[in-house]
């Protein structure tokens, strides 16, 4: 009897911490009290829309060019085990600044992130990390480009023109 006493206790201290660890996601009725929006300004930066142009500049008679794409849009989890959410969350939270895609099918070719000091944050090195280890594992190519603040247009369009001859 005093084992089964505190195996119940054991399981309502493990309820009552889920409950407090681990809040149930808010209802559609209390994201709408809870929540505001607003429309940004802009979608990139002005350092990501300066090496967008120089982009669609050098790749734009061939090819389309897209900011600010998630990682589900260009790679899918080919195997999981337990819950098929996660791994599509995992890669959903993550974005590259562009991504380049044929004319004729929209095939995703290319990856482009452009590195910013904040790639230096201890964070965003793991994120840099994941997100390398996921695109390498979906032999899907990346380009990181460095943002010193000015840009090359001509050393751009030979980087890319790299990448692209070897999808």
């Amino acid at each position: 009897m005093g084992m089964l006493l505190i195996f119940a206790v054991v399981i309502v201290v493990a309820v009552i911490a889920l409950k407090i660890f681990l809040p149930e996601e808010p209802s559609e009725k209390e994201i709408k009290s809870l929540y505001n929006y607003k429309r940004k300004d802009f979608l990139i930066s002005r350092p990501e829309h300066e090496f967008f142009d120089i982009l669609v500049e050098v790749v734009g008679n061939q090819y389309y060019v897209f900011p600010q794409v998630h990682l589900d849009a260009i790679v899918y989890p080919q195997k999981y085990s337990g819950k098929r959410v996660f791994p599509f969350r995992h890669i959903n939270q993550k974005s590259v600044d562009f991504v380049i895609c044929d004319k004729a099918y929209i095939k995703p070719l290319l990856a482009i992130e452009l590195d910013d000091r904040t790639h230096e944050r201890e964070d965003r090195k793991e994120r840099d990390v994941e997100v390398e280890r996921i695109l390498r594992e979906a032999e899907f190519p990346l380009l990181r480009v460095g943002n010193s603040g000015h840009f090359d247009k001509e050393e751009i369009k030979r980087l890319v023109s790299e990448k692209l001859s070897k999808k």
